[in-house]
């Protein structure tokens, strides 16, 4: 049984979550000097394009200036047609202008997508990647898509205002000072107090936008997780939590969205500021620069400079800064920085982590969960001095605070080399057994161990040399044959593939695919088939205990026969969740699982002390087997 599990909105506190402040900066920093180190053809380019555009700024609000003072208002309106028409060339040349920058730009913005695709996809391909519920990690496919598209889109909006803004700044401010020097002491002030009071909040609305996404991340992630579970929620009571648990997610979203909105206020303000102002302030100044002789063609070039180029500029800077640029920051840090710690969710089964399937272990049907399961008396240790091979030591699991717990107080010790199955009515706890051993699902008390080792938030990577788990629902991807069987020890030798063939009666399939070279189609492959895939796969994985879950459901009494027996002869310790009297047969030792007791031992000692195992062995020799 599976739960919808918790993922909380990180706090702003969090490792994760903190401000995308000096440290994302500084990590950010060398990758974007080797980026652009590479592209400085590009650079010069676009610089060359950007010096006409300061220019066209600077010809603009002077040709004005020059048509009032030395055309119209001195008798020459021809001279003054001849100034503004200058202004005109220089409006109408922007148009090439902004088709060579937009040319130019995407040597620039191309790149870095592919560049932070490699990157995503390095990542979620890395051997200790956590994976989501269903056998995919949703932070990778989010940074594969919709973050690499923010951050692409983000950079070139970036690029397009920064570099705007500081050209046309440059000509629209060398305009005023050519025209006069007062008229910098009047429109530089309130400009550059609204700049400054836009920088400052740059910081603050970059961590208000990284603790937005990670709380819809969350969100996202617990709405999956308790679609998956919907079944397990309602059996096991625990829908009511799972609720509250969504609706504190959802105002833990909201809180961070009107945190955000709030600094988005702040930044309409300061966009007022330098906006604004400057206008209102030449506007009232203007006796004071008319005594200095500031003319009043000057003061026309003035106005113009400031309505068309620089507000507007700066006006873009601002909304690009304020969205595009904090969003840039917070996906590129989430991308290129470091990974942050993430749990692993309850049913997850994670190939890249050491077991043969991603996707969720389960016990299927309505039978409720298990009350209180006696202690096990614990097994003798053998007699070597290794460390058992899975112990369990008064371990206790309850899906819920008020839910009877699935498993409680359950002690087992299996011997190294063992042959373990485990049996019982489905949604009696089997898989929530495998689960815990194979460390995706944590105990609600008691301990957990593997070798001798606690196995309960171990990083993926260290499970992954301890055990192999092989989930009923097997998982096989596109690919050749050989790389589906040695996706968990991928330095087999081609004789080490076709021997484990051999021992699984597979050489058919493998010969109709076209050997081991053959390419893998999963949606061909019949529920039995993947299943054989995912066993060989687990064969060759050299982890010393192997888990299956259900795992030859699918497949005829004779095959699940043979690769149990090949498992068994293989190396390790086998525990096994027995779908057929067989599989309890085979093995060295049977645990039955029963909601009110737990009993382990021999076929022989188990028919003569546990009823549910007598009634079990009768349903598997009639003609209507009972599931478990």
């Amino acid at each position: 049984m599976t739960s919808a599990g918790h993922l909380r909105a990180p706090a702003p506190d969090d490792p994760g979550t903190r401000g995308p402040g000096a440290g994302a900066l500084r990590r950010l920093a060398p990758p974007a000097r080797r980026f652009l180190a590479h592209r400085k053809g590009v650079l010069v380019r676009l610089g060359l394009f950007s010096l006409a555009e300061s220019a066209q700024a600077f010809l603009v609000g002077h040709g004005v200036a020059r048509s009032v003072d030395e055309g119209f208002l001195a008798g020459e309106p021809r001279r003054g047609m001849l100034w503004l028409g200058v202004a005109l060339v220089a409006v109408v040349s922007g148009a090439p202008v902004v088709r060579g920058v937009f040319a130019q730009l995407a040597g620039l913005t191309e790149p870095l997508r592919d560049g932070l695709v490699r990157r995503a996809v390095d990542r979620s391909m890395a051997p200790a990647a956590p994976a989501a519920p269903g056998g995919t990690d949703r932070a990778a496919v989010s940074r594969l898509s919709n973050q690499v598209e923010i951050a692409r889109d983000s950079f070139a909006g970036l690029v397009l205002t920064l570099r705007s803004f500081v050209f046309t700044a440059a000509g629209a401010l060398l305009g005023l000072l050519s025209l006069h020097p007062a008229l910098l002491v009047v429109v530089l002030p309130p400009l550059a107090a609204g700049l400054a009071l836009f920088l400052v909040t740059l910081r603050p609305m970059a961590a208000a936008q990284r603790r937005a996404l990670a709380a819809d991340e969350a969100l996202g992630d617990h709405a999956a997780r308790a679609r998956t579970a919907l079944r397990d929620l309602a059996a096991c009571g625990t829908g009511p939590r799972a609720e509250r648990h969504g609706a504190d997610l959802v105002a833990e979203a909201a809180a961070q969205a009107r945190t955000l909105a709030g600094w988005a206020a702040v930044r309409t303000v300061a966009l007022g500021v330098a906006g604004h102002l400057p206008v209102l302030a030449l506007l009232v100044a203007v006796p004071w620069l008319r005594g200095r002789g500031v003319s009043a063609g000057a003061l026309l070039g003035a106005f113009t400079y400031l309505a068309q180029s620089l507000l507007p500029a700066l006006h873009t800077l601002m909304t690009a800064l304020g969205a595009a640029g904090s969003r840039l920051l917070v996906v590129l840090d989430r991308i290129l920085g470091p990974e942050p710690d993430t749990i692993d969710a309850p049913g997850t089964a994670d190939p890249r982590a050491g077991t043969a399937a991603p996707g969720r272990a389960r016990d299927d049907g309505a039978r409720p969960p298990a009350r209180r399961a006696h202690p096990l008396p614990r097994q003798a240790k053998p007699a070597a001095a290794a460390a058992p091979a899975v112990e369990l030591r008064s371990v206790t699991l309850s899906y819920g605070v008020r839910a009877d717990p699935v498993l409680d107080s359950l002690d087992l010790c299996v011997a190294p080399g063992e042959h373990l199955a485990v049996v019982g009515p489905s949604g009696i706890g089997k898989s929530t057994l495998t689960r815990l051993v194979a460390g995706t699902l944590a105990p609600s008390g008691g301990e957990v161990r593997v070798a001798g080792d606690v196995v309960t938030g171990r990083p993926a990577g260290e499970l992954a040399a301890l055990r192999t788990l092989v989930p009923q629902e097997a998982y096989v991807f596109t690919g050749t044959v050989g790389e589906n069987l040695a996706y968990l020890r991928t330095d087999a030798r081609r004789e080490e593939l076709d021997a484990a063939v051999a021992a699984f009666g597979l050489r058919p399939l493998v010969e109709r695919l076209g050997g081991l070279d053959g390419p893998v189609r999963p949606a061909e492959l019949s529920p039995g088939e993947r299943q054989l895939l995912a066993l060989v796969r687990a064969y060759l994985s050299p982890a010393p205990l192997l888990l299956l879950d259900e795992a030859t459901c699918h497949l005829d009494p004779a095959s699940e026969a043979r690769a149990e027996e090949a498992l068994s002869r293989r190396p390790g310790t086998l525990l096994v969740v027995a779908h057929r009297l067989s599989s309890a047969v085979r093995a060295d030792r049977t645990l039955v699982l029963d909601g009110v007791g737990a009993e382990c031992g021999t076929h022989e000692q188990l028919l003569g002390r546990s009823p549910l195992y007598r009634d079990l062995t009768g349903h598997w020799n009639g003609a209507q087997p009972r599931p478990m």
